[in-house]
């Protein structure tokens, strides 16, 4: 195992989307771990304030080479990272070991047009909110004594695919703007990969978000995290499944909420029968009795999001997904 270093600058990060035909900002090894830099906010960097702006965001800002803006997404990306030996049909395991805010300023922004109730507010509006890492909170509103508790994670953690500029926007099979705020440092995602190489991209990052994203954005923020890519070659998925400490997530997505929850529950219903041995009508009534269904986000059009999640407790005690002693 090496230990990497990936920074964000001109030459390692991408603007808007995903592309097969991006030049890899690093390549690594199965099982190599990655201290990876992220900004968020290109697209506000000219109304930003100081505490939100570093020198090496704005150099991006001014110099980003064209050939890294590949997508009408906002996303700013670290990336993609070339995992060694990795092609299409194989899984990549990102565990997230760490994430911690850059800077003690994030930004929310609701964008006209686009929100949960783009009619009743449909006003742009951008506000910058500081974040009190000592103490591990944001208040919001201003002065009003609503503390709100950051739990950072990436809302965006996806490979590319045979699609030359996929936006940043959707997220899909291929993982992208998940938006789960689930995946905190101790998290395992699995993505199935699509190119050689696997090309997996990060960013996104959220302070603190609720179920739903219903204005569009949560706190957002740039972000530090530490991960550790691995190839799994003996394991075959359809959609990303992620394992918390303490439970199993399947993931959907759809032009609807019905769409996008019924694309998750038959996620959870293959896990059951695929990792615990289940018959799908087991399955089916095991996921009405214990299984938690929760809306992700409801923005990121076209596409809204529902994850499935349940508990490791009531899974036989042999149960492992993909052995790690780390959990």
């Amino acid at each position: 195992m090496i230990d990497h270093l990936l920074k964000a600058n001109c030459q390692t990060v991408h603007l808007g989307g995903f592309s097969h035909k991006l030049s890899p900002a690093l390549t690594v090894n199965s099982g190599d771990r990655i201290s990876v830099e992220t900004y968020t906010g290109f697209k506000i960097c000219d109304r930003a304030p100081d505490a939100f702006l570093t020198a090496e965001l704005i150099e991006i800002y001014h110099n980003l080479p064209p050939e890294r803006i590949v997508g009408d997404g906002p996303h700013l990306l670290t990336g993609p990272i070339y995992v060694n030996d990795a092609q299409p049909g194989d899984v990549l395991e990102v565990r997230l070991e760490a994430i911690s805010p850059r800077l003690a300023m994030g930004f929310n922004a609701i964008r006209g047009g686009w929100g949960a109730l783009p009619q009743e507010f449909s006003e742009p509006r951008l506000r910058f909110i500081p974040l009190n890492l000592e103490q591990n909170c944001a208040e919001f509103p201003p002065k009003s004594g609503i503390y709100i508790p950051l739990r950072p994670f990436f809302g965006i953690l996806g490979v590319a695919t045979t699609e030359s500029n996929r936006s940043s926007i959707p997220p899909g099979i291929y993982g992208g703007n998940i938006d789960n705020p689930e995946l905190q440092a101790g998290s395992r995602l699995f993505l199935p990969i699509f190119v050689p190489g696997a090309l997996f991209s990060i960013g996104d990052g959220h302070s603190a978000q609720g179920e739903g994203e219903v204005n569009v954005t949560a706190i957002e923020t740039s972000m530090n995290g530490t991960i550790l890519l691995k190839l799994h070659q003996n394991l075959s998925l359809t959609a990303p499944i992620a394992e918390t400490p303490t439970d199993i997530i399947t993931m959907g997505w759809g032009s609807t909420l019905d769409e996008a929850f019924e694309f998750a529950l038959k996620q959870m219903i293959q896990f059951l029968e695929n990792f615990i041995g289940l018959d799908a009508e087991d399955a089916y009534v095991l996921c009405s009795l214990a299984a938690n269904f929760r809306i992700t986000q409801v923005v990121n059009s076209p596409k809204k999001g529902v994850h499935g999640m349940i508990s490791k407790s009531i899974l036989p005690q042999t149960f492992k997904f993909i052995r790690d002693d780390h959990f």
